[in-house]
C-alpha cells in the first residue's frame, strides 16, 4: 500500500472539493457557579498521620515524601521500593488515601508522583 491509498481505497484527489456543512450557532446560557470554600488541611494532623503510616511502608523497603497540599489534594512521592512497585498505586489509593481522608480534616484526594 502506498502513501496515497487509505485502508478503504484511494484517497480523494487534491482537487476534489469537500462539501460545505452549515453548523447552526447555539446560544449557551451562562451559569453562575457558586464558589465552594474548601476546608483547610490540618498540616499537623497530616504529618502525624503520615508518621503513623510510614512504618508499614518502610517494612516493604519504601517511604513517603510529602510534596505539598493543594486545595485538599495531598501530593506524595513514593520512594525506595515503592517508587517502582506495580502495586504502589493500589497501596496509595486503597490504603494511604483512605486513611488520610478518614483521619485528616480537609483531605479530599491523594496523588503520587
Amino acid at each position: 500500500m502506498n502513501m496515497s491509498e487509505t485502508i478503504m481505497g484511494e484517497a480523494p484527489a487534491a482537487d476534489e472539493a469537500t462539501p460545505e456543512v452549515d453548523v447552526p450557532e447555539v446560544d449557551v446560557p451562562e451559569v453562575d457557579v457558586p464558589e465552594v470554600d474548601l476546608p483547610e488541611v490540618d498540616l499537623v494532623v497530616l504529618q502525624e498521620t503520615l508518621e503513623y503510616i510510614r512504618p508499614a511502608i518502610q517494612m516493604d523497603g519504601g517511604d513517603l515524601v510529602l510534596l505539598g497540599v493543594d486545595e485538599g489534594t495531598v501530593n506524595l512521592q513514593m520512594v525506595g521500593a515503592c517508587g517502582g512497585c506495580p502495586m504502589s498505586m493500589m497501596t496509595l489509593k486503597a490504603g494511604i488515601e483512605r486513611i488520610l481522608i478518614d483521619r485528616v480534616p480537609g483531605v479530599l484526594a491523594v496523588n503520587a508522583s
